[in-house]
């Protein structure tokens, strides 16, 4: 009546494996921003401190970066570009201020790009 074999890994290890395998799966592409730690802290049922270890080891690899107010990490590059030989690339300030500036462009032409695609169908039904 075993469950299997106990992961005896930290907590923000196991963490930060799991969140490596979704950003190398694609469910997390480069670009995108990661849960908020709060709601990451939520599904895994660890503290908040947990998950910013998680993500500080992702940041050490080169996987994510953040930013002061930002809701969640975003992530910069994935886990094979790493494996294929490429070096972790090191960051200005400047570079993540504008890579976070960008990220917060595509989020918006996102929005307006919804909301154009609705008023085309609310036009288009007339």
């Amino acid at each position: 009546m075993g469950k299997g074999p106990v992961d005896r890994r930290k907590p923000y290890v196991r963490i930060a494996d799991e969140l490596r395998r979704d950003i190398a799966s694609g469910r997390y592409p480069v670009g995108e921003t990661l849960p908020p730690g709060a709601k990451l802290a939520e599904i895994h049922g660890v503290s908040g401190m947990t998950v910013s270890n998680a993500i500080n080891v992702l940041k050490e690899e080169g996987l994510v970066t953040t930013r002061q107010g930002a809701r969640g990490a975003t992530v910069i590059a994935t886990p094979d570009s790493q494996a294929a030989g490429e070096p972790a690339v090191e960051r200005s300030e400047e570079f993540n201020l504008l890579f976070a500036q960008l990220q917060e462009i595509r989020g918006h032409l996102r929005r307006l790009s919804t909301r154009l695609d609705e008023l085309d169908e609310r036009l288009g039904d007339r």
